[in-house]
């Protein structure tokens, strides 16, 4: 099944109505659907590298407008999450993430925004755990455009050898940016 739905993002990739069918990944991504944007964003840039900042900015904006329907099924629908966690023996794992969030609810956000961590568990989570709301639309805002506008950036400048570099090491590559991340959230909150 993922294979297809895959296969079938990478079709809309060269379609005419590739734009809109990007920012319809982009927006499902963050609450439901699990192929990340990015499938469609490398194409994309690839073949119209004129257009790589307004295709990142097209990921960014459907990606956060998800990242408010994913807040609002964690938020208006917690019996229901709280009872799928605790049916799949999940309960534990959810008293620690809720302890985690309250500590370190933003760096949460922008740590897992930018890896290839499914950013709808963050937005369902932020909505569930009742984080507020403003903070996190300014997160996913700076998380979401940072990953989206460093995978443009990277294949608009260096094409598809930097592709194939990434798709080998992406792990790799957001782990890296998730340490500069933390870094400075860190080094901020010190000193404050």
């Amino acid at each position: 099944m993922l294979r297809k739905l895959y296969d079938m993002a990478m079709g809309a990739a060269g379609s005419r109505h590739a734009t809109p069918s990007l920012a319809v990944v982009s927006f499902v991504e963050s609450s439901v659907f699990p192929i990340p944007p990015d499938v469609m964003l490398a194409p994309m840039v690839l073949a119209r590298p004129d257009r790589a900042w307004f295709y990142a900015l097209v990921c960014t904006l459907a990606s956060v407008a998800g990242g408010v329907l994913g807040y609002a099924i964690g938020y208006f629908f917690a019996d229901a999450v709280h009872g799928l966690v605790a049916h799949m023996g999940w309960a534990d794992k959810l008293a620690d993430y809720e302890a985690l969030y309250a500590k370190w609810g933003l760096a949460v956000i922008l740590l897992k925004g930018l890896t290839p961590f499914p950013y709808k568990i963050v937005t369902i989570a932020s909505g569930l755990l009742h984080f507020s709301f403003p903070v996190f639309i300014v997160a996913s805002v700076v998380t979401r455009g940072a990953r989206f506008f460093m995978v443009a950036a990277l294949l608009k400048y260096f094409g598809p050898p930097i592709l194939e570099f990434v798709e080998k090491r992406l792990t790799l590559v957001t782990s890296i940016v998730a340490v500069v991340v933390v870094v400075g959230i860190v080094a901020w909150q010190l000193l404050h």
